[in-house]
């Protein structure tokens, strides 16, 4: 099947989509992804506080899928051992001044109130009340037991974003529903 590259083409640039990723995740493709990024932000000339704000979003959006992404790719590798990586979805784009980070991979239903209970909570904080619970989390650490990680990952979105987390769930498979998260970072000079 040959796809239609210029409709692609220009579907991308109409919706300011500048660097686009779907497919299995492991550390080291992410790292190629965020030499990609490092460029494209480059390119742009992007100011290095925003810089660093959309590369450290980045990195907790694409470690959250790393870790939590219930849907898999199967490798099969020369030593005939087989290899699974989870699988996502990445877009980076740009608005005016604000650039946007949209990510999405399939999770477990048993997850879905878990994440929506804490981004709807970070959602009610203001920017002095989300350092002060991320400080807390440092202190404390993570209570939940399915965590793989501190449990910081989207408190550091929040902290880092110029508004509040969108996000949406949807049905996708049999016992999976598939997790959207979007994170809008604005230029300081706005």
């Amino acid at each position: 099947m040959i796809a239609d590259m210029i409709g692609w083409h220009k579907m991308l640039n109409n919706n300011k989509i500048t660097l686009v990723y779907s497919g299995p995740l492991w550390s080291e493709g992410i790292g190629g992804i965020a030499g990609t990024l490092k460029k494209r932000m480059e390119f742009d000339k992007m100011p290095l506080q925003t810089a660093q704000k959309v590369f450290s979003v980045f990195i907790e959006q694409m470690n959250n899928m790393l870790m939590y992404s219930a849907e898999k790719e199967l490798f099969f590798v020369e030593n005939g051992k087989d290899s699974e990586a989870p699988k996502g979805t990445f877009i980076l784009g740009r608005e005016g001044k604000k650039y946007f980070i949209q990510t999405g991979n399939a999770v477990k239903n048993e997850a879905v109130n878990l994440i929506k209970n804490r981004i709807d909570y970070l959602n009610t904080l203001d920017k002095i009340e989300i350092r002060k619970y991320y400080k807390e989390q440092l202190r404390n650490g993570d209570t939940n037991p399915e965590s793989k990680g501190a449990g910081l990952g989207f408190i550091e979105i929040a902290r880092r974003i110029s508004s509040k987390i969108e996000y949406s769930f949807e049905s996708y498979e049999e016992g999976l529903t598939y997790f959207t998260l979007f994170a809008a970072i604005g230029e300081e000079n706005e």
